[in-house]
């Protein structure tokens, strides 16, 4: 490098490709893992933050302590040199893309905009397989594992959606399988053995899904526990959730219409999206499902993938299938109809059903989904500043479905003129609406539901805000 090199990279500053360090110190090294770890770039050592020249000392054997620290910390071979500027010596630290993994004392770094961090553990595992996918990884697991029925099971669906070319009902198994990439260099992939084993669970303990039915976090209802190839565990956890909630029904001509408390293609959506995004890496984690009297919660193992944010779920985004292998067999069998609009179709068919649409969090190492019966909960109420008096006769109705003045009366204890006044409060935010014209025949339930759980806080919070002026 030269001095008209060096002034080029002064000017524009640090970047994904430079950094800056006044001095030898650990974070050298780190910037040293970090950069061999993405595209490989410069260092320049005896230059503070604004890109002016501080200059370091080089006392005799200089290059090569520095060169034998750089090596025995990080195991990398860097060019280095050293310039005169501005009458003071900057060291050049030249480092290329390194072709393996460089770690700084046992941690891996990589290179964010202009600054290097610690690897997270998800990113470091794919880092680490070279961008190999865990369901494409393969173990020395015996063919008899594999379970027939369910290989026919899935070729069925797949000849009847016509989307797997050149096979037949008659195509054997191991063509199946071969065809799905699920056996590689001759063995069974870790996809394959949890798509079609005969008890996958006892290779991977945790590829699994607890089913809960809690009246409260510490009240327990019941406990269940689904395991089997993941074909299995989509129809068993429906089939559970399918007990946990309430169906109702109205004759329509000849035909009886049910009509459950959550739509049904919604769950499937959620367990389907659970099953083939969740980080299998996490071996200590399983997917678990929490149904309350109000609201179901689903979490899974793994984040959101680098670059998709919360907000990005609920419009069109590209779609990044962290275990493909799993994810193609799921299309194949035509369960998955398009990739990366799941959520979003949740979103519609919670809205039609005239039910709050599902949040979506990053939360305790993983990813949840909470879909609730009504927006107007008990948290939101309190939040926007309701009178316990109001709180109380809102929950009444959503658990008996009505209220009069009369009852409002018995249960808060307050007056005919406070009861109507507080009650007419409750119709002009939309929480409640009023039914009937006159006398006993009057009784309030609760109104169009908001779209969203938020939409309800808001429209809360402006009556709240409204009384502090």
């Amino acid at each position: 490098m030269n001095i008209k090199s060096l002034k080029s990279l002064l000017n524009a500053g640090e970047s994904e490709t430079v950094e800056f360090k006044e001095e030898i110190s650990d974070s050298l090294f780190k910037a040293i893992s970090a950069l061999s770890n993405k595209k490989g770039g410069t260092i320049l050592l005896g230059v503070n933050k604004k890109g002016e020249v501080t200059g370091v000392s080089t006392p005799a054997r200089f290059l090569e302590n520095l060169t034998n620290r750089i090596v025995d910390i990080t195991s990398t071979y860097p060019s280095i040199e050293i310039l005169d500027a501005e009458g003071k010596k900057v060291v050049v630290i030249e480092l290329a893309q390194s072709p393996y993994p460089v770690s700084c004392e046992g941690r891996y770094y990589e290179r964010i905009g202009d600054t290097s961090r610690e690897m997270r553990a998800e990113r470091l595992r794919a880092f680490l397989l070279k961008g190999r996918p865990w369901d494409f990884l393969t173990g020395d697991f015996p063919e008899p594992e594999i379970d027939g029925a369910a290989v026919e099971n899935f070729l069925r669906r797949a000849v009847e959606t016509g989307r797997l070319p050149d096979i037949s009902l008659k195509t054997p198994i191991p063509a199946v399988l071969e065809k799905l990439e699920g056996i590689k260099d001759g063995k069974l992939t870790f996809g394959a053995l949890l798509l079609f084993g005969k008890e996958p669970h006892k290779r991977f303990m945790n590829a699994c899904i607890r089913v809960g039915r809690f009246k409260s976090e510490t009240e327990i209802i019941d406990d269940k526990w689904v395991r089997g190839n993941l074909f299995d565990q989509l129809e068993g956890t429906l089939k559970l959730l399918k007990q946990y909630i309430s169906v109702s029904y109205s004759i329509k001509g000849l035909e009886r219409e049910d009509r459950w408390e959550y739509p049904l293609p919604v769950l499937r959506e959620a367990v389907l999206n659970a099953i083939v995004h969740r980080d299998y890496h996490d071996a200590a984690n399983f997917i678990q499902i929490k149904v309350y009297d109000d609201r179901i919660w689903l979490s899974n193992p793994g984040g959101l993938p680098e670059g998709i944010t919360v907000e990005d779920l609920k419009r069109p985004h590209r779609s990044h299938l962290r275990n493909p292998l799993i994810a193609k067999a799921f299309y194949l069998a035509g369960m998955i109809e398009q990739f990366g609009s799941g959520t979003m179709r949740m979103a519609e068919w919670m809205s039609e059903a005239g039910l709050p649409e599902p949040e979506f969090r990053e939360e305790m190492g993983g990813f949840s989904v909470y879909f609730e019966k009504s927006a107007v909960n008990e948290e939101a109420l309190r939040a926007a500043g309701l009178n316990e008096r109001q709180v109380k006769a809102v929950l009444f109705v959503r658990k008996y479905g009505r209220i009069t003045n009369e009852k409002y009366r018995t249960l808060t204890g307050v007056g005919r003129v406070t009861a109507f006044k507080e009650l007419n409060d409750l119709v002009k935010i939309h929480i409640l609406i009023r039914v009937g014209t006159t006398g006993k025949n009057i009784f309030y339930s609760i109104g169009k539901k908001p779209s969203n759980a938020r939409n309800a806080q808001q429209t809360l919070s402006k009556r709240s805000t409204g009384r502090s002026r």
